[in-house]
């Protein structure tokens, strides 16, 4: 990723998808089973039995991660990871690969120097609704399957897999239900997107002029956690919802979601999980920038052979 002006990739676009593409599916393969804590401790609302309030199922990251591996196998923590794969090669792949050519459009041909923040923030900001509003029927099942705990005996799944996931909400639902929590998803994305990469870009930026320091993994880590840590605090609240809403079809609406949500569980049902997402998010930047940094540079080799 360039850090700095209006400045030519140095790669095709097929180059910078195929990178992406493949940097975004590794790091979800590496970081899935934080994911299944996050959507769990997200989901989990509070159980009132007469005058008592009963104790969470499910606690902490590590905790959440040991007590579904205990109860449903090790091979749950990794639940969605189709989905997950194509919803990281149809997103991941264009949100990334479109930042640089959208950022160029925003600031005009013939912008010199830095690209202000604020363009970098705009051009996350459109090409990650761009990609979920793609992507959202993968973001949808991958969200089914990992809610889907432990069932009780002689109780079937709604789903064998992700196709039939797939298949089973067209038909019970219709085609327009594989656009659910589509509201929320794309407000989610777009926010995360825009706090990732521009963070991860003016970051970059800014250490590079640091002297001593070059564009090589020290930087690339150092930008990938805090595009992390600033994605998962803007994030968090919408994303809550999103789960919430693509998890259950009761919900009417965004805001009925939201309003819900804090009557029954409280403003800080929002942050829900924030621990295991910064952990998943963190991890998750930190993994797929050093990847697509490597990937990119081998790819721009062939091409130039």
């Amino acid at each position: 990723m360039v850090a700095g002006g209006n400045i030519k990739s140095d790669i095709s676009f097929a180059g910078t998808f195929a990178s992406s593409a493949f940097a975004a599916c590794f790091a979800e393969v590496c970081t899935l089973p934080l994911d299944i804590a996050k959507v769990r401790l997200q989901l989990q609302k509070q159980a009132v039995l007469g005058d008592a309030v009963t104790l969470p199922k499910y606690r902490g990251m590590l905790g959440t991660v040991g007590t579904i591996a205990r109860e449903e196998g090790l091979s749950a923590l990794w639940k969605g990871i189709v989905p997950g794969l194509h919803r990281q090669c149809l997103n991941g792949g264009l949100r990334i690969a479109l930042y640089e050519p959208v950022k160029n459009f925003y600031v005009g041909a013939d912008h010199v120097g830095d690209v202000p923040l604020s363009k970098k923030i705009l051009a996350g900001f459109t090409t990650g609704a761009m990609a979920i509003a793609v992507a959202n029927p993968t973001d949808l099942v991958k969200v089914r399957l990992q809610a889907e705990g432990k069932l009780p005996p002689g109780v079937p799944k709604r789903y064998s897999g992700s196709l039939n996931a797939y298949s089973t909400i067209v038909r019970q639902e219709g085609v327009g239900a594989l656009w659910t929590g589509i509201g929320p998803n794309v407000a989610r994305n777009a926010i995360i997107n825009a706090a990732e990469l521009a963070s991860y870009d003016q970051v970059k930026q800014t250490i590079l002029k640091i002297p001593g320091f070059t564009d090589n993994v020290v930087t690339h880590l150092l930008a990938g956690l805090g595009a992390g840590f600033f994605a998962v605090c803007v994030g968090s609240p919408v994303d809550v919802v999103k789960s919430r809403m693509m998890a259950d079809s009761s919900y009417k609406s965004t805001l009925d979601c939201f309003v819900k949500t804090l009557k029954n569980d409280g403003p800080f049902a929002f942050y829900k999980g924030f621990i295991p997402n910064f952990g998943r998010l963190g991890s998750w930047n930190v993994i797929m920038f050093l990847t697509l940094e490597q990937a990119k540079k081998f790819v721009k080799s062939l091409e130039s052979a």
